[in-house]
């Protein structure tokens, strides 16, 4: 009885994914395909380390509750530094 319950209901199969691909190879060309399998790859991996860093920010804050302020505050200098030297170079 198991057997006939997908586990994943509304995924799709081999058939639906052979037309998917063979729409997707229509529409940007076999050609473009492998670049534009490489940028998808570099996009999720650019996420990846962005969700990482957050996480790593979010633990330390919870970590180190108290310090956080203080390093927060230095962090906004920084940032109103260099908004003004972008200013003055324009």
């Amino acid at each position: 009885m198991l057997d006939s319950i997908p586990l994943f209901p509304g995924l799709p199969g081999g058939p639906e994914l052979l037309i998917v691909l063979l729409i997707v190879v229509l529409l940007f060309g076999a050609n473009k395909l492998p670049q534009l399998a490489r940028s998808s790859g570099q996009a999720m991996g650019e996420f990846r380390r962005g969700r990482e860093e957050i996480e790593e920010e979010l633990k330390k804050g919870a970590e180190g509750g108290d310090d956080e302020g203080e390093n927060g505050d230095e962090a906004e200098a920084d940032d109103a530094d260099a908004t003004e030297t972008e200013a003055e170079s324009r």
